[in-house]
């Protein structure tokens, strides 16, 4: 089949794109291997809430309603993306799998488990969360307790009274660790190498707006002053077992790492109702023995070891743009990666300036 555009995805960067293009009045086909559009949001556990104001993290074109609360819950957020497929009658090819994207002549052909689409551009759309990366420790085939994924976790009811270890302390750790603790179950959190934490708020403003304003600065000027301004907000957090890196906090987020920000975790922690714990040494059957050789028993232990964003399966490396959004590769190749950056300005901000600077430069082209 023939198409000016195919898009991989219909998650929030996949509906966004096609919504650009349908307003530059651009054809395009969507295909997405779930039955549903927003698949990853779908999955989330329950008690998650976007962590940047809807404001600034609503799609082009349309705003969450004024009757949702700042911070956008779950459900709400997947009503939002479904609305907006609907708004701009957006039907993606559901049940479709891409296997491969090669080019033929001045054509993209990308073969499916449902034939073959020739487009003249393609935007990658699959988002961060595609693969769920699971580490593999010493001893945790003998581990007698539950093992799971964090994409495994919906709700802390199946814990209440038990212990348990979250592996990882990056934003889902911290709210899975969170969720537990306020639920009745005893959470301790392994932190690897450390976490730059920062508030929701910072003295009332969004740490978002925060997060903007200050982009400007010089990185050394920020990583110099941040630390500052996060000891007064939310204490020094080195006695609680939680250790800053030695990289900066902006310099973490350009390598992908994304601060942590807190929706009451650091709270829990120091009230003493999460544990802190360094990395993990091995697995035994009965729980884990960490790298200070302190040993403790767990009845489940969740990894919140984030995602792997898997395009590298079907994209050869020869047609991989490098950067998320509009650049030169980008553009020479006709492929687009969309959705892939996110700052502490917000995945869903960025995903709307993303795609519409990519519906830009393909209707220009």
């Amino acid at each position: 089949m023939d198409t000016n555009v195919v898009i991989v995805g219909a998650g929030p960067a996949g509906l966004a794109v096609a919504a650009c293009l349908k307003q530059a009045r651009r054809d395009f086909i969507i295909l997405e291997k779930a039955d549903e559009v927003a698949p990853a949001w779908r999955r989330h556990y329950r008690r998650l809430h976007l962590h940047t104001v809807k404001s600034l993290s609503s799609l082009p074109f349309v705003p969450f309603p004024k009757s949702h609360p700042r911070y956008v819950p779950r459900e709400k957020v997947v009503e939002y993306l479904d609305a907006y497929a609907g708004r701009f009658g957006l039907e993606p090819r559901f049940g479709v799998t891409v296997k491969s994207i090669r080019r033929e002549g001045g054509r993209l052909l990308v073969q499916t488990d449902a034939g073959l689409f020739n487009a003249r551009k393609v935007v990658v759309a699959t988002g961060n969360n595609a693969q769920p990366a699971m580490p593999s420790f010493p001893g945790v085939e003998a581990f007698r307790g539950k093992l799971l994924h964090s994409a495994a976790y919906t709700e802390a009811e199946p814990y209440v009274g038990k212990n348990v270890l979250v592996v990882g302390m990056g934003n889902t750790g911290a709210e899975i660790a969170l969720d537990l603790a306020e639920s009745g179950a005893k959470p301790t959190i392994s932190v690897r190498k450390g976490a730059h934490i920062v508030p929701r708020q910072l003295f009332g403003v969004p740490i978002q707006m925060v997060g903007i304003a200050s982009r400007p600065m010089p990185q050394a000027l920020n990583d110099w002053m941040f630390p500052k301004i996060l000891d007064l907000a939310l204490g020094r957090l080195e006695r609680y077992g939680i250790v800053r890196p030695k990289q900066g906090i902006l310099q973490g987020i350009e390598a992908g790492r994304i601060p942590v920000i807190d929706v009451g975790t650091v709270a829990a922690v120091k009230a003493g109702r999460i544990g802190i714990a360094p990395d993990i040494a091995r697995f035994t059957e009965d729980g884990v023995e960490f790298a200070d050789g302190v040993e403790k028993n767990f009845d489940a232990a969740i990894f919140a070891t984030g995602y792997r964003p898997a395009y590298d399966g079907f994209l050869p490396a020869e047609l991989r743009p490098g950067k998320s959004g509009v650049n030169a590769r980008a553009t020479e190749l006709g492929v687009y990666l969309v959705g892939f950056y996110n700052p502490v300005t917000g995945l869903l901000r960025e995903i709307g300036i993303e795609a519409r600077a990519v519906a830009k430069d393909i209707a220009r082209r």
